[in-house]
């Protein structure tokens, strides 16, 4: 007999769901400032870098659906143990890596984990809280998200410089354990009300599928989206990708009947379709508004990577105090709440776009990070909340994959189009203020000044503190205070052309923002007919707590 029954104590099995996903939210950003102690100590090149980052998105991204469809299948809670267990064994790894290649291998395994435990979350959620309760859960979920990213850069910054970089790593294992021992004491078994299978061949189609469009977009800028082995070209990986999920599509829309990977009933409800393009355009935002952002901080201001952190602070902590305000708003107005949190995150971020100039001081941007933090406050919250309110409990797995799989694409495709717009518009942005500079310098000196820059905008431009232009080859012999000039100049060339170049990347961000607020417009602010009867009258096969 099937039991259909809510724990007593759900605020505690969501603490437990949050400290399982803040700790992989917060690997996310924390890796970034230990990079270069991982170079020095590891001797690592820097397309193991790369990898060492990528890795774990790569894997994240590739096997949400799957992840969620098997907590469909095995129970959510099991699923999340499962990569609570994986994600904190991978990170001992991690920390134990002696070369490149153990840590890439270590990384790509933390991704397995995280992908394994971040759908979980949300049916848990949705079946242990209400409908008329869950803005205020969301609202927790967003402050994490916003805490993760404040966090990040700050302590990942506080424990390489004190400890190392191994133990940004080594944190991870008291935390997973004490998750995992929560998790069996507080989190409810919650199995489906009738037995599932696993359908392995859309398991395949899909993650071939997504690991070429991913792979694709994450490496194309490092191979100038050229070939990559064999005359095999980032463009043939993408299109090929694209390919096995037409096919991936075409195979699920066969098996409908019969317990697909993707049951496209999912799609159904109008709010999940327009918040999961919501949910895509925000991943493409935040890292097109926050990575020039963040090299701005560095390359122009000259601040550390901790410094950095710092300064963005205002922003999530805003994000965080404010989010509590507008839970019990979204319960009501959850459409309008939303649109108006695009349009603040926007409106934010444009400001600083607008405000910023080589000179400017890190705090003339509080107000834009405190409207955007403002804005973020009132997105996350409205737009879980309109996405599973009429979702059937018995797709919440699959549907949270989904949705999670969508802005992870949004922010790998943020990643490549604002990565690639940057770099061009900076190469070209660079050519013409090193022209215009060229004038304060002696005559002779003045080609070679250009064609230098134009040389480092082709060979790729590193970008970062230190690294401001200022390392321009010089001829040997040059006298002492010309060369002191000719690298002011060029110091003044970068940072202004970077400025020059910042603007219009954080523009296309803020356009494609806009955009989501606008299609927000056409989301259904009240349950459907259906959601009613069923909030009054529940099915009897929902869930079973074993």
């Amino acid at each position: 007999m099937i039991e259909d029954r809510r724990p007593s104590a759900p605020w505690l099995a969501l603490a437990v769901l949050a400290l399982g996903l803040f700790m992989t939210l917060l690997d996310l950003t924390i890796v970034n400032v230990a990079i270069p102690s991982i170079v020095d100590d590891l001797h690592a090149s820097l397309d193991q870098i790369l990898w060492v980052l990528n890795g774990y998105s790569l894997m994240y991204a590739v096997l949400l659906i799957t992840s969620g469809r098997l907590g469909d299948i095995f129970g959510p809670r099991n699923m999340f143990v499962a990569g609570i267990v994986v994600f904190t064994i991978a990170s001992a790894f991690s920390g134990l890596a002696q070369d490149p290649t153990q840590l890439i291998l270590a990384r790509g395994a933390q991704g397995f984990g995280a992908a394994i435990l971040a759908p979980q979350g949300l049916p848990i959620m949705t079946t242990l809280f209400p409908a008329e309760r869950r803005g205020g859960v969301f609202a927790i979920y967003g402050a994490l998200s916003g805490l993760a990213v404040l966090l990040g850069p700050v302590l990942g910054g506080f424990i390489v410089t004190h400890f190392g970089w191994r133990w940004i790593f080594y944190v991870n294992l008291p935390v997973g354990l004490i998750t995992l021992v929560l998790a069996f004491l507080l989190v409810p078994d919650l199995r489906p009300g009738r037995r599932h299978r696993l359908d392995w061949l859309g398991v395949a189609l899909a993650t071939l599928g997504l690991f070429g469009v991913v792979f694709g977009l994450i490496e194309g800028q490092r191979y100038e989206w050229g070939a990559v082995w064999s005359g095999i070209t980032i463009p043939e990986i993408i299109a090929a990708g694209l390919l096995v999920l037409a096919i991936f599509l075409a195979v699920q829309w066969r098996r409908q009947d019969r317990e697909p990977l993707l049951p496209f009933a999912v799609f159904n409800d109008r709010n999940y379709r327009l918040m999961a393009l919501v949910l895509l355009a925000m991943g493409f935002a935040i890292v097109g508004v926050f990575l020039p952002l963040t090299l701005y901080y560095q390359s122009v201001l000259g601040l550390s990577a901790f410094d950095a952190g710092l300064a963005i602070a205002p922003q999530p902590l805003a994000m965080m105090l404010l989010s509590g305000v507008a839970a019990p708003l979204a319960a009501r107005y959850a459409k309008y709440i939303l649109v108006a949190g695009l349009t603040l995150f926007a409106v934010g971020m444009a400001y600083i776009a607008w405000t910023a100039q080589v000179t400017s001081n890190r705090w003339l941007f509080l107000p834009g990070l405190v409207i955007a933090g403002a804005g973020m406050a009132g997105i996350w919250t409205p737009v879980y909340s309109l996405a599973t309110r009429d979702l059937q409990p018995q797709f919440a797995g699959v549907a949270s994959g989904v949705i999670s799989t969508v802005q992870e694409l949004g922010a790998v495709l943020g990643s490549a189009a604002i990565g690639a717009l940057l770099q061009n518009q900076l190469a070209t942005d660079l050519h013409n203020r090193a022209v215009s500079f060229a004038a304060q310098l002696p005559t002779q000196a003045q080609a070679p000044f250009v064609e230098g820059f134009s040389r480092a905008a082709k060979s790729g431009l590193e970008v970062g503190r230190g690294q401001s232009g200022t390392n321009l080859a010089l001829p040997a012999g040059i006298p002492a205070q010309l060369a002191q000039h000719i690298q002011q100049v060029a110091h003044a060339v970068f940072t202004q052309a970077f400025v020059d170049a910042m603007r219009p990347t954080m523009a296309l961000a803020i356009a494609v923002i806009l955009l989501a607020a606008i299609g927000a417009l056409w989301a259904r602010n009240r349950p459907s007919r259906t959601q009613g009867r069923a909030e009054r009258d529940p099915q009897p096969e929902q869930a079973s707590v074993a």
